[in-house]
């Protein structure tokens, strides 16, 4: 650090006495002879608060993108949705209330685009096909018919009537 100091000040004392040179032989020129001291010690200054920089932060001998890019790769997150699928699930093996108000429309939505697409069935329509097609655990959740539970904490489905239903919802042909 020393020595950049010494290096500025030595320039700066050479730039001071070629200004004092040019001045007297060039006498006429005093505002061109200072905006070159000027710009001359300034670039001088500027030198060193880079190299100073420089040397209190070092570059690094690898880019932190370099070090990234060979790191093991993260496991991939989970879908947003497919938490949010399990959550409800988990809910509704617990209350009638989420079974009915959150599980039910997911259901209901998806057994009448399948029917709609493969059978050319409509869910609501009151056709003995539609109950045959989705099966006697998927219907008893997504008939239309079922009404909402009167107590909103009784028992929601166990969780294996729930893969039932699920199974069932992915079989309609």
């Amino acid at each position: 650090m020393k020595r950049l100091i010494a290096g500025v000040v030595l320039g700066a004392s050479m730039a001071t006495a070629a200004l004092i040179v040019a001045r007297v032989v060039l006498p006429g020129w005093k505002e061109l002879e200072l905006d070159v001291y000027v710009l001359t010690v300034g670039a001088m200054a500027l030198l060193a608060a880079i190299l100073a920089t420089r040397r209190a932060f070092p570059v690094e001998a690898r880019s932190g993108l370099a070090e990234a890019m060979e790191r093991e790769p993260r496991s991939p997150a989970r879908p947003p949705d497919l938490e949010r699928t399990e959550r409800m699930l988990s809910m509704a093996s617990t209350t009638a209330f989420d079974l009915y108000f959150r599980l039910r429309p997911v259901l209901r939505e998806v057994a009448e685009q399948r029917l709609a697409d493969r059978r050319g069935l409509r869910l609501d329509s009151g056709d003995p096909r539609v109950e045959e097609a989705c099966g006697e655990d998927l219907w008893e959740v997504v008939r239309p018919d079922r009404e909402a539970p009167d107590h909103r904490f009784l028992p929601g489905l166990a969780p294996a009537a729930l893969h039932r239903v699920v199974e069932r919802l992915e079989a309609i042909e």
